[in-house]
């Protein structure tokens, strides 16, 4: 244990040469995908797959003042810029920056297909800023009312969360209606631009897709504590998290929690090509003895790899190691993709490919900018395939989730998915569109055929034989259209037109929904609603 502080210290006191200023940027797809032009250029040589994103490199920074300031008047009207340009609250100091903006989502719907009225009712705050050029702060809070459609309402009392945000109350006596908060808090630290520390409560992401088989930004905020080391083209990554599981509950009637640790190491090998090695382990706070456990410091060693070595010795804890990549092919092309590998045995990993233990996902996807010579024409297309009973373990508590919902994929396991985004921005107006395909396996009859993350895999009907989308054969399609005018970059503040058409069908029951959106919206949070099913209705 003295070795491990010593050489924490030492990587701390080698870093401590050089100072820079690193802008920690929360993630958002519907944001960074905007600075495609210049994370996949042949050009240039970015760490993209880790996310929340350090922004410091000057071509990137110059791409994010550009639209960040977008129409901005240098001396021009004062008013116009604090409508259109800035924080409501904007103080800069010699030394220190604060802002300040109330944050109102407010939408209102119509499901056509459940002749359904839907609505959110939200307003929020966010307060921020930075200290000197290295520390960063940032607190967002929204207090939330809802009547969702009814297939994310099927999802809420299956799983008992609002999708990615948090417990979620009925409300008003509707069963389509909920309240819930959402809470996220960020302390960021750059001494210099070899280390960045960050503590709070958020999510983050691994990945150069759409979805991450690794870590995605699906599930609820966190509390964590992250080191990030920049060491030129390899930038290394150690987390510690703190998750709630209410899908177990002590005798007490509380809920459990659990603990993660998180390495990621991403490595540039040239401008065109970048590799990634990940590792993560999942432990709960009471063993499988019903003996409180706490934290383990033996986690607290931050070398990659080293502990699912241990853990495939026999460790009772849940490890799980993937790899990503990508290739710029050209400017417009990039190539990219994950394998996640929760268990194996090697004689059957290569034998037979219907082991029950075999348990493994797998992404390949194609991204890039200015399609057809389109300037800020971005596109994304992706296939995901996840094996049954992935990310489940022998004891509930230890599966791959927080807070009742899965840490990677959304859909859990048992699983193929093809995913298409096309996004475009002239002047001040965003327009996204998106394709989903899914095809995947419900549970039947009381059976667990493995699409069910926190049902125990030791429970599977089968030993052989199994293969995607077993059990209740279910097809998914997802059509959703968006164009949005943006009022304010700052806060991401816009009036915003939505579409979803969505069906979800099986020999068990046939939903469908077609549903348009229209309202004012602001905040960079991902709301997911390309949901699957995790039972059957």
């Amino acid at each position: 244990m003295k070795k491990i502080f010593i050489s924490i210290s030492l990587l701390l006191a080698v870093t401590g040469v050089a100072r820079s200023q690193a802008l920690y940027q929360p993630y958002s797809y519907q944001l960074y995908q905007k600075f495609d032009a210049e994370n996949y250029s042949t050009k240039t040589r970015l760490h993209t797959a880790l996310k929340p994103s350090l922004i410091g490199d000057s071509v990137l920074m110059r791409s994010y003042d550009s639209i960040m300031n977008y129409g901005r008047y240098n001396g021009g009207n004062a008013l116009y810029n604090k409508l259109f340009n800035e924080h409501q609250v904007d103080v800069k100091g010699s030394n220190s920056t604060f802002y300040a903006d109330l944050l109102p989502d407010f939408n209102i719907g119509r499901d056509f297909s459940h002749k359904q009225n839907t609505w959110l009712s939200s307003l929020g705050l966010q307060v921020g800023g930075t200290i000197g050029n290295k520390f960063y702060y940032n607190v967002t809070g929204f207090l939330n009312r809802s009547e969702v459609p009814d297939y994310i309402s099927t999802y809420i009392r299956q799983v008992g969360i609002v999708p990615g945000m948090a417990y979620a109350g009925t409300y008003n006596n509707n069963p389509n209606a909920y309240a819930w908060d959402y809470i996220t808090a960020i302390a960021s630290y750059t001494p210099n631009k070899y280390i960045n520390i960050t503590a709070g409560r958020d999510k983050n992401f691994i990945g150069d897709g759409y979805r991450s088989l690794l870590l995605s930004d699906y599930a609820s905020p966190y509390p964590f504590f992250k080191l990030t080391a920049n060491l030129g083209n390899v930038r290394y990554m150690a987390m510690w998290a703190y998750f709630n599981d209410p899908a177990n509950t002590s005798q007490l009637r509380t809920d459990q929690h659990k603990f993660g640790v998180f390495h990621y190491l991403d490595w540039n090998v040239s401008n065109r090509l970048s590799l990634g090695f990940y590792d993560s382990v999942i432990w709960g706070n009471v063993d499988d003895k019903g003996h409180v456990r706490g934290f383990d410091f033996n986690y607290i060693n931050p070398v990659i790899f080293l502990r699912p070595i241990e853990a495939a010795s026999g460790s009772p804890d849940n490890a799980l190691i993937g790899i990503t990549t990508k290739y710029k092919i050209t400017d417009g092309i990039t190539a990219y993709g994950q394998f996640s590998l929760d268990e194996f045995t090697a004689k059957e990993f290569f034998g037979n490919s219907g082991y029950l233990n075999n348990k493994f996902g797998y992404q390949v996807g194609f991204r890039g900018p200015n399609l057809f010579g389109v300037k800020n024409l971005n596109y994304l297309v992706e296939t995901n395939t996840v094996r049954p009973y992935t990310y489940s373990e022998r004891y509930s508590i230890l599966n791959y989730s927080e807070n009742s919902e899965p840490l990677a994929h959304p859909w859990g396991a048992n699983f193929r998915e093809v995913v298409g985004l096309l996004s475009y921005s002239i002047n001040r107006f965003d327009l996204m569109g998106e394709i989903d395909y899914g095809h995947y396996g419900l549970d039947a009859n009381g059976i667990n055929y493995g699409k069910d993350i926190f049902k125990n895999y030791t429970e599977a009907p089968k030993l052989y034989g199994n293969n995607i989308a077993q059990g209740l054969a279910t097809n998914m399609v997802y059509l959703q259209g968006k164009v949005a005018y943006l009022i304010n970059p700052k806060y991401n503040l816009r009036l915003e037109l939505g579409g979803i058409y969505r069906t979800e069908k099986n020999t068990a029951f046939n939903d469908k929904t077609a549903m348009v959106t229209f309202g004012i919206r602001s905040s960079f949070r991902n709301i997911y609603t390309d949901l699957a099913s995790y039972k059957t209705h």
